[in-house]
């Protein structure tokens, strides 16, 4: 849903977390014309369809839902992860750490909430690695 609508700029309500896609979408970004492809997981991989996933991006956003805490404890883990197959002297050309970006998502449902702000804003210091809560 979110990938949606950042490409769309519609909220879909119905929407099936279990469907991977890839969106194909051109952005003008400070003056720039960008060609994304963004792959939006199911969130259902095993390590080695996750592996493969990581190393096919060049730029991640790691979703959690705040409603759900088993979504943000693996945030720390799949963070860990991109860094350490994006690092590896095995990948070409690498020596840094891809953009990352944690995600916070579903902040208007305050009353189901099982993630605090702070936790999101604490983790995201630890990492180095910009957080952002969202609706």
């Amino acid at each position: 849903a979110l990938t949606v609508r950042f490409i769309t700029r519609r909220f879909i309500g119905d929407y099936d977390p279990t469907l991977e896609m890839i969106y194909r979408h051109v952005a003008v970004i400070d003056g720039e014309m960008v060609h994304f492809e963004i792959l939006d997981t199911a969130g259902q991989e095993d390590s080695l369809q996750i592996e493969e996933k990581i190393k096919w991006g060049d730029g991640f956003a790691v979703v959690y839902s705040v409603t759900d805490r088993c979504s943000f404890d693996e945030v720390m883990r799949l963070c860990f992860l991109i860094n350490h197959l994006h690092t590896s002297p095995k990948r070409t050309g690498a020596a840094e750490q891809p953009p990352i970006v944690i995600v916070g998502n579903k902040k208007d449902l305050q009353f189901d909430r099982m993630v605090s702000t702070e936790d999101g804003e604490n983790l995201s210091k630890a990492l180095k690695i910009p957080f952002y809560e969202i609706s």
